[in-house]
């Protein structure tokens, strides 16, 4: 493809939504292909929010850009209904189950290179880690963090190698990279040969849901009494989450506090720690596990919540410490990786992930009286506001453009 074809006089186009900043650098109006086929809706956790979310944004925000989906038997209705306010979007379905990990990597490789040709792209966006090695048009990778590398344990060992494999191929033939925090961005630097100035951030967000404070999930009313105090998790049981330590916590305080540990999230390799700690719990009674949830569902949850307790050992951003800033729940979590970024100074931090130190500090914020309460989980809420999908999906879009325009 001539490359050189792709610039029109920038007078021509209207990206009136622009930040002034990036306005008058855009020279090109791309068509931009999303590789999608990585979404199973409701199993691949954050990355899931973060396509969806941008998408969204993209779809309100730019509707002069052409965005064609490739979309998996799970997820095309998904991808329909998300771009279905933009008139220039188009959702093409490879006829596939993306549950099968190893066929959707055959199927990224062969079939969607091909289809991006056809429909004539400008470039290929891929949210998901990994890439087709080979393409008629640039391509831009999210890379969300090193998990594989630095907690091995969270996956088999031909995941481990498969995911090594495609990233080091990728890195030599990838236009731009992606990092949703500068903590992820030093990761990929250290794991990868790829260089610095390749690697763009734009930090993740959560936006401030509507439903109402009262509307709790079926699934803990009929668990708890309506009126019970809760402290809240939201993980998957992934090693790296450190869920066992949090039950330990939990354990050693229970008998202080009135309140049920609800713990929402799917079981993963780490599920056997987790239930050892679980079957040293004397009143398990007290303890909720949900494994699925609405997203209206789960912010209900966080606006109730006594206390939000992450005890993540890594994480490439930390989305849900943002999503509980932005409900109003105080937070307990680690110093660990990205979560500074995003917590600020308006988190509880441990000094170290230990089920002791996160006994103490739940205890702590459990008996602060409501000034000092709502002082902090307001002074919490204005920071997640600056955290904006409008802003992620705009940075995005001009790393986008501009690898088109390379």
């Amino acid at each position: 493809m001539n490359r050189t074809m792709l610039r029109i006089d920038p007078r021509a186009v209207s990206f009136t939504k622009w930040s002034p900043e990036y306005r008058e650098k855009i020279t090109v109006r791309p068509h931009i292909a999303v590789n999608s086929l990585f979404l199973i809706p409701g199993e691949v956790g954050g990355t899931e929010t973060y396509l969806c979310k941008i998408l969204e944004a993209a779809c309100r925000r730019f509707p002069e850009i052409k965005i064609t989906v490739f979309s998996n038997v799970e997820n095309h209705s998904l991808m329909q209904t998300i771009t279905s306010i933009h008139s220039h979007s188009t959702v093409s379905r490879l006829n596939f189950r993306a549950g099968n990990r190893y066929m959707r990597i055959f199927r990224e490789q062969t079939e969607l290179p091909a289809r991006v040709r056809a429909c004539g792209a400008d470039v290929l966006w891929n949210p998901g880690y990994t890439a087709p090695l080979v393409s008629a048009c640039p391509q831009v990778v999210t890379i969300h963090d090193m998990q594989y590398k630095r907690h091995p344990e969270d996956l088999t060992w031909i995941a481990r190698m498969t995911t090594d494999l495609l990233i080091k191929i990728a890195s030599k033939r990838v236009h731009r990279y992606i990092a949703i925090s500068e903590f992820s961005k030093s990761e990929i630097i250290r794991f990868t040969s790829i260089p610095a100035e390749k690697i763009h951030v734009t930090l993740l967000a959560a936006e401030e849901e509507t439903a109402p404070i009262s509307s709790l999930p079926v699934a803990l009313k009929s668990r708890v009494s309506p009126d019970a105090p809760y402290i809240l998790t939201v993980a998957n049981s992934y090693p790296h989450k450190n869920l066992h330590t949090l039950v330990d916590a939990f354990e050693i305080i229970k008998d202080q506090i009135p309140h049920c540990l609800v713990i929402v999230g799917k079981p993963r390799f780490g599920e056997d720690a987790l239930q050892k700690s679980l079957a040293k719990v004397s009143s398990l009674n007290r303890v909720v596990r949900i494994l699925e949830l609405s997203r209206d569902e789960l912010f209900s949850l966080y606006r109730n919540a006594d206390v939000f307790v992450f005890p993540s050992l890594y994480e490439g951003f930390g989305l849900p410490v943002l999503e509980a800033m932005m409900c109003g729940a105080p937070v307990v979590t680690t110093r660990m990786a990205s979560i500074p970024e995003v917590g600020g100074d308006c988190v509880i931090y441990v000094d170290s992930p230990t089920p002791q130190n996160f006994a103490r500090k739940v205890i702590e914020v459990i008996g602060w009286d409501q000034k000092r309460r709502f002082r902090f989980t307001q002074a919490a809420k204005t920071r997640a506001k600056t955290f904006s999908w409008e802003k992620t999906a705009e940075q995005t879009i001009h790393v986008l453009v501009d690898a088109a325009n390379t």
